[in-house]
């Protein structure tokens, strides 16, 4: 199927989008006063084929407008825009996404600065400026004068082993009727012709609640729900995600969000969906060794133990204070019992859920192989010991995050000016080998610390958090601690929101293997059920 440009069209998904925009006076005052106007008519008309987690192909035909910078003074608007992409019919069918909710997909991954800027079409955004990967792992960037065939797979197929986000939120998103919206932001490696580093935290952050403003900032031009964002990503980007959630509204960034010029609007969003989030930093390196403390690398060599059983002493210190509750009632979760915890609530549903899939046969051979796992027919069941022996080789080394000769790319983050990699834990600096003169952290990595973690807002109860929570994480991602993402999966159910959290069998980092549960579950959070385009005759109403 060809697919032609569009120019000079007066609305979106056959909505009127003036009339829209007139009964929104603050969010459009704001987009103006700034000069942060989205143009409704500057999009591009293509048509893709997206291939479902069934194997069914949809012809999907859809506005997109390009890269269009977020700020009114961007530090590099390369990688500080975003763009659109809104579906127009699918199958063959006229859709309406004016009230749609929107996913807002980032292609963050490893902290590394991510940009849209040369993007085609849907699910072409990718990790720029040193990112490994290019673009997004099964990336779908259609041109103006062909039709594209984008696969959306499931199961073990769907896995990034860099980070960052594959296409398959994205595609499935806008088969489904939803509107997508990926933005660019800044990062680690980023620095200017003065040596000066420009991406390191917060700035990643930052510009995703700027790219949240923006959209909010211009409701009733921009295609979709404004009120309904649900963020998206995976690894870096997914603990960026969480972090959008779990921020929204706090005005501990309104200075860094004026320096860069983002519209003067809400950068509150409706859901979170996160992917191995590598995030609360500072404890990192506890919560690893806690988890992978006794595994060997991957060349057969153990960690240094005492390095490692001091950082797990820290980790139990840092459980104890937290104070959470487990899910389904297990009581408070501390490092004595969470590995009792880690197996009864994600691990043994998670083996059970793998292997009632299998044929019989199939089943049998995986048991076979696998004899620590007892299976009785209808559950799996199995040790937290014989579990790590089952991983095998930890990723890392120790400390994982704060690398005491600072060659992590956590390192990196924190680094300021010229200064490439600083330490930002009190351990890392007390125990490093470069030569540092001062083993203190410097003065302004706290607050830095405080601004990339999501577990900083959800203990102080943050008023404009999300409340939808989608957390995944594959039971052999040993890239962080498997505690990271139960540890925020408890603090948001502590808290009263809507928590849905589940480990992947098998899978190690950047698995996505239920995205279409994924976007069934938007739907049900958001309550939107996909509408058609009305006809003429009824839009004159």
């Amino acid at each position: 199927m060809g697919i032609g440009a569009t120019a000079g069209a007066a609305a979106i998904g056959g909505i009127a989008l003036n009339a829209n925009a007139a009964s929104d006076t603050s969010a459009k005052t704001s987009a103006t006063s700034t000069g942060l106007v989205f143009d409704p008519d500057a999009y591009t008309e293509l048509t893709t084929t997206v291939t479902d987690t069934s194997g069914a192909e949809h012809s999907v035909t859809y506005h997109f407008w390009k890269a269009i910078t977020y700020v009114a003074k961007p530090v590099d608007a390369t990688y500080q825009s975003l763009i659109v992409s809104a579906p127009v019919e699918i199958d063959g069918t006229a859709v309406d996404a004016s009230k749609a909710p929107i996913l807002l997909a980032n292609s963050i991954g490893g902290y590394m600065p991510s940009s849209v800027a040369d993007a085609t079409g849907v699910g072409a955004g990718g990790m720029g400026g040193g990112a490994p990967g290019g673009a997004p792992t099964g990336s779908a960037a259609p041109s103006a004068s062909a039709a594209t065939t984008s696969a959306a797979p499931n199961a073990n197929e769907n896995t990034n082993a860099n980070g960052g986000a594959t296409s398959s939120n994205q595609l499935l998103a806008l088969a489904a009727g939803y509107v997508v919206i990926e933005p660019g932001a800044r990062g680690r490696t980023l620095k200017n012709s003065s040596g000066e580093y420009y991406g390191t935290a917060p700035a990643a952050i930052v510009d995703l609640k700027a790219a949240v403003r923006y959209v909010k900032a211009n409701k009733g031009r921009i295609p979709g729900d404004v009120e309904r964002i649900v963020s998206a990503g995976t690894s870096a980007g997914g603990a960026l995600s969480a972090l959008l959630g779990a921020s929204g509204d706090s005005p501990d960034y309104d200075r860094l969000l004026k320096e860069i010029g983002a519209a003067d609007a809400s950068d509150a969003i409706f859901a979170v969906g996160a992917w191995c989030p590598i995030t609360d930093l500072e404890h990192a390196d506890g919560a690893y060794e806690w988890n992978w403390g006794g595994n060997a690398l991957s060349t057969g060599k153990q960690v240094d133990q005492t390095v490692s059983k001091e950082l797990r002493a820290q980790f139990a210190q840092y459980q104890a204070g937290l104070k959470l509750r487990g899910l389904n009632g297990f009581g408070t979760l501390t490092a004595r019992n969470y590995d009792a915890y880690l197996v009864e609530q994600y691990l043994e549903p998670s083996a059970t859920t793998y292997l009632a899939a299998l044929s019989d046969a199939d089943r049998a051979t995986y048991l076979a192989a696998n004899t620590f796992i007892r299976w009785d027919g209808r559950r799996a069941a199995f040790t937290w010991a014989d579990f790590l022996t089952h991983v095998g080789a930890r990723k890392k080394d120790t400390p994982a995050f704060d690398a005491f000769d600072l060659s992590a790319g956590e390192n990196n983050l924190f680094g300021a000016g010229t200064t490439e990699a600083r330490h930002f834990t009190a351990y890392g600096a007390k125990n490093d080998t470069t030569g540092l003169t001062g083993r203190r952290v410097a003065a302004d990595i706290p607050e830095k610390l405080h601004l990339m973690n999501p577990m900083y807002f959800l203990e102080r109860r943050n008023a404009g958090r999300s409340k939808h929570w989608w957390i995944r994480l594959g039971t052999k991602d040993s890239d962080t601690s498997l505690t990271v993402s139960a540890n925020l999966a408890a603090a948001a159910a502590g808290l009263g929101d809507d928590v849905d959290h589940l480990y992947y069998w098998d899978q190690g980092h950047g698995a996505n293997t239920d995205p279409g549960d994924f976007i069934t579950w938007i739907a049900e959070v958001t309550g939107y059920k996909k509408a058609k385009k009305p006809k003429k005759a009824e839009q004159a109403d």
